[in-house]
């Protein structure tokens, strides 16, 4: 069962928005506590991780960190799922 699950959701558009909500759920141990109380919105499309933010100098911080965040959030999600991070 679990296994038929995992080919449904690698086949089916769900798997992005459910890997945000995993992100989502661990964002703040990801990257600490400023920043997640700062993020508005993650998103995964098409490999790319965006992140949206009002705060002008959390997204130059962030914009400096894409290489790390990208590490790091694969690593969480077990898999090399992100290519690339957007900043909003």
């Amino acid at each position: 069962m679990q296994e038929a699950m995992k080919l449904f959701l690698k086949q089916s558009r769900l798997k992005g928005n459910i890997q945000a909500l995993q992100i989502e759920d661990v964002w703040e141990q990801i990257m600490g506590k400023t920043i997640a109380k700062y993020t508005d919105k993650i998103q995964i499309v098409n490999h790319t991780l965006f992140i949206t933010s009002t705060v002008a100098q959390l997204k130059h911080e962030l914009l400096y960190q894409k290489d790390k965040i990208i590490e790091r959030v694969n690593e969480s999600l077990g898999e090399k799922v992100i290519n690339d991070v957007v900043i909003r």
